[in-house]
């Protein structure tokens, strides 16, 4: 009869090696969480004290083959913990060295032809107390003769004012630095000057250039002074003059503007080969003072006039100016005085404006030329009319505008002559009159007419083009309000 003995041993041998299988799980579990960096258990003792006791009961309860076959896993096991083990990192790296290499390149050689047909372009501006054969020498003109072909062009004055500081010129020149030709352009202007050599000579030929018209946006608010703020909004010198002569009728830009005002600006830039030549228009703008917004689009009539309207579409200037003269003062007024020239007393039927010989005279409305010429002691002569009711006169003129005839459609503010003194005239003045129904009133003291508003087909066209003008308008202030905010 078998001893018991030997199952018991083989039981206990079995559980033994079963507790070593379980350890070497959770010793290689943590040697793998090790490698991963994580340096922790994946699962608390707790947990892994309840695998023990779970699995030595699972091998008390399993047949002899079965208890084998887990021995021999576990010793798989203890070689897989071992293996694992042996491949901890912590071992000293191997030290890797380096070495810098510094090799110096020969410059590839560059070999110009000179017989290559393709001019070198050089552009620059003409710098201040430089003429133009030095600005030419300085973008590399080596042609014979330079300065007496250019100072030929001197004498005959078909250099005059397209040379000062700051002209941008452009210079094409073969290889050997003889000129192909070259190009003046003027800071604001829209003629170009070409320069060739032709036969031994140069010749300059002026053209017009062809302009892109662009469209800019800027906004700002015054922090101290409007023109400040404007400038730091980046807005041209131009352009704001012309913003203050928009909304000069119903803002005084001296006294009315506060600190948080806000203004938009919608612009023309005119460009030149990408670069920016002049300002043009005003599209829109608006101008918030005090919490009250004004604003101003322009629109452009079917016969080409143009002017500023509000949102409603009432005009934004005045329907005549009150003087004709920018800058001036009066000499004799409405009323009876004594004749200057025949001594006699004489009802004086309008206004004399004492300034300098050929000073601009402008008209103060809107309209067309009913008379221009010479006429009795009124010397030089214009009379225009402005609808059915209106016109206006102006008398002494040393000149006319050019291209002023009877007829001619005339603009408010536009010049028709210049201040003489032509006529039964002593010295220097403009006489000024301003006649409803061919009445003369006192041009100091009558009140005004106020410009038409838009009405039908031509309010229907405004509002078609004022619409998205508007919706930018709004953008901009989103956009200021975003930055402030």
């Amino acid at each position: 009869m078998r001893s018991s003995s030997a199952p018991r041993l083989i039981s206990s041998r079995a559980a033994v090696i079963s507790v070593i299988f379980v350890l070497a799980q959770v010793q290689t579990r943590i040697v793998f969480v090790r490698l991963r960096g994580l340096f922790c258990l994946e699962s608390p003792m707790l947990g892994e004290k309840w695998l023990i006791l779970a699995h030595l009961k699972m091998l008390r309860e399993s047949t002899p083959a079965r208890r084998w076959s887990v021995s021999g896993l576990a010793l798989i096991s203890a070689a897989g913990m071992a293996t694992a083990i042996a491949v901890v990192p912590g071992g000293d790296a191997q030290t890797i060295k380096t070495e810098t290499i510094v090799q110096t390149l020969a410059a590839p050689a560059i070999q110009i032809e000179q017989t290559d047909p393709r001019p070198f372009i050089r552009e620059d501006r003409i710098r201040s107390g430089e003429s133009l054969a030095g600005a030419l020498r300085r973008l590399g003109v080596s042609t014979p003769l330079l300065s007496t072909q250019i100072n030929a062009l001197a004498a005959n004055h078909q250099l005059k004012g397209i040379t000062a500081p700051g002209t941008l010129i452009t210079v094409a020149t073969s290889a050997e630095g003889n000129l192909h030709s070259a190009s003046l352009q003027r800071p604001g202007s829209e003629v170009i000057h070409t320069l060739e050599s032709a036969d031994g000579r140069l010749r300059i030929t002026p053209q017009t250039a062809n302009l892109d018209v662009r469209t800019h946006m800027q906004g700002g608010v015054v922090q101290s002074s409007l023109f400040a703020a404007m400038d730091n909004a980046g807005l041209p010198d131009s352009i704001a003059e012309e913003l203050s002569q928009i909304f000069g009728d119903d803002i005084d830009f001296h006294t009315d503007v506060r600190r948080g005002d806000r203004f938009n600006v919608i612009y023309e830039v005119l460009y030149h080969q990408g670069r920016a030549v002049k300002t043009g228009r005003i599209l829109a703008a608006e101008f918030i003072n005090q919490g009250h917004r004004h604003a101003a689009f322009l629109f452009t009539h079917p016969n080409g006039d143009t002017d500023y309207y509000n949102a409603d579409g009432r005009s934004h200037k005045a329907g005549f100016l009150r003087s004709p003269l920018e800058f001036s003062r009066v000499s004799s007024g409405f009323s009876m005085r004594l004749h200057p020239v025949f001594g006699t007393w004489r009802e004086h039927k309008g206004v004399d404006y004492a300034a300098p010989h050929g000073t601009a005279v402008k008209a103060t409305s809107d309209g067309t030329v009913e008379f221009v010429g010479r006429q009795n002691g009124y010397g030089n002569f214009v009379v225009l009319r402005h609808g059915d009711r209106y016109t206006t006169a102006y008398g002494h003129l040393s000149s006319f505008a050019g291209g002023l005839k009877q007829g001619s459609r005339i603009n408010q503010g536009q010049t028709i002559g210049r201040v003489g003194s032509t006529g039964w005239a002593t010295g220097p003045h403009l006489h000024y009159e301003f006649r409803i129904n061919n009445i003369h009133q006192d041009p100091l003291t009558v009140r005004l007419p106020d410009a038409l508003p838009l009405s039908g087909s031509a309010l229907t066209r405004f509002r078609s083009q004022m619409e998205p003008l508007a919706a930018s308008l709004t953008r901009i202030q989103a956009t200021q309000a975003a930055q402030i905010d």
